[in-house]
């Protein structure tokens, strides 16, 4: 990263980010301390002239301080749903496969991951560095545990959760891609997934998949009340196939007192039905506290904001990135924002200050993470977004000026000039943040 000879760099470790827009509009500045939010100190006006000059940029800046210039600052954002294990970045790209079904699809799947040509690792770490650079502070990753690839993925994973420790909190679920009942020896292997470092236990369409319904729901539930462990399930099945499924684990959830601990990913039937079996079901997930993940599909998508009317926590997360499953993804999560604003027709300032709770706050708390957001106490997880507001950076597609895991600051590769917004000036500090691998 080069920077003009006059310009101080960097900060590996600010101790104030200077003139922020903070989330509800107001202008302030953000003292950091011990990788943690120490206090928040409003400007007299949205402005920041708080000297009496007409700079925009407040008092004298102090030592190890970057002035924003009124950039908007959020918390970390969170992909409430990936498949670290999945992607094909880093690897040639490969045509995509079609299939009919979801089993020609796992079928085609499983033949194409092993010629790959990359192992598991390297792919799912390069799409974590581009996590990282685009502001993503946390992610929970499925990782597929099946009779073929058994644990391998899973350990991979692990391998990959650790190394980016420092700058990506990561998730793991134990995910039975093949199925539970129908697929011999994966009970017991997601057994050995909980023990060997999956955080989560997972599962896939009980009904259309497995065909046993109670059979996968008693492996999974039985498995997560063993362990301690939350559960997060792949539900595709439509209809009132899949809102019957949704209250057999809102009930479960209920009866074993798990609530705040389930997600079901997906939900398309939530998409599908009618106003009476909707509001039903709705009803059943928020008295249990089941959560709801969309990446805003093409097709079924949960009404985003009926739930929420409900009292269901639904957030987002990316699904698949760059891989077998679909062609398409960043790792951008602003732009899954987007996407699920669009499918949800969310237009109004509210509602897209709504889509953007379900990359930070909602997502943040369905994944039961402590210590976030942006207020004194909590984790300096934080973001800089080239946005004068939360609406805009939904909308938008803005840059990420600068990325910050427990106060140190992680990415992009930070530059003292961005086009089409105020400069970020730096005082002080004499450590510069290197742009890839510390």
């Amino acid at each position: 990263m080069s920077h003009p000879a006059d310009t101080p760099s960097i900060p590996l470790a600010p101790e104030v980010l200077r003139n922020a827009t903070l989330p509800d509009g107001r202008r302030a500045d953000i003292h950091l301390a011990d990788g943690r939010v120490a206090t928040l100190v409003d400007q007299p006006d949205k402005a920041g002239r708080a000297d009496g000059a007409d700079t925009g940029r407040g008092p004298a800046a102090g030592p190890g301080s970057i002035d924003l210039g009124g950039a908007l600052v959020l918390p970390a954002l969170v992909d409430g749903h990936a498949h670290l294990d999945k992607t094909l970045l880093g690897a040639p790209w490969q045509p995509h496969p079609t299939s009919a079904t979801l089993r020609e699809h796992i079928a085609n799947e499983r033949a194409l991951r092993a010629s790959a040509g990359v192992p598991v690792a390297d792919r799912a770490t390069a799409l974590a560095h581009r996590m990282v650079s685009l502001g993503t502070g946390h992610v929970r990753s499925h990782v597929d545990i099946d009779p073929d690839v058994r644990l391998d993925g899973l350990h991979a994973l692990v391998e990959v959760r650790e190394k980016f420790r420092d700058r990506l909190g990561v998730q793991i679920v134990a995910f039975p891609q093949s199925g539970v009942v129908t697929a011999p020896g994966v009970a017991d292997l997601l057994d050995a997934a909980l023990s060997e470092g999956a955080d989560l236990i997972g599962g896939l369409d009980p009904a259309g998949f497995d065909g046993d319904v109670d059979g996968q729901l008693d492996i999974v539930f039985g498995l997560a009340e063993r362990h301690g462990a939350g559960i997060d399930i792949h539900l595709h099945d439509g209809g009132v196939t899949g809102t019957r499924q949704l209250r057999d684990i809102a009930e479960r959830t209920a009866a074993l007192g798990l609530n705040g601990t389930v997600t079901v990913s997906h939900a398309y039937a939530l998409g599908g039905v009618d106003a009476t079996e909707l509001d039903r079901t709705a009803t059943a997930l928020a008295g249990a506290g089941v959560a709801i993940m969309t990446n805003g599909p093409r097709h079924s998508m949960p009404p985003v904001l009926r739930l929420r009317d409900h009292g269901v926590r639904v957030f987002a997360g990316s699904d698949n990135i760059r891989d077998t499953w679909w062609p398409y993804g960043t790792a951008d999560m602003l732009e899954r924002a987007t996407i699920v604003g669009l499918q949800g027709d969310l237009m109004s300032d509210a509602e897209l200050r709504h889509a953007a709770s379900m990359i930070t706050d909602e997502a943040a708390a369905a994944l039961g993470l402590t210590g976030y957001g942006l207020a004194p106490g909590c984790r300096a997880d934080l973001v800089v977004i080239a946005a004068g507001g939360v609406p805009e950076a939904v909308a938008a597609h803005p840059r990420r000026l600068l990325v910050l895991h427990r106060g140190r600051v992680v990415g992009p590769a930070p530059e003292t000039d961005f086009p089409n917004f105020p400069a970020i000036s730096v005082t002080g500090g004499d450590a510069t943040a290197p742009q890839g691998e510390r």
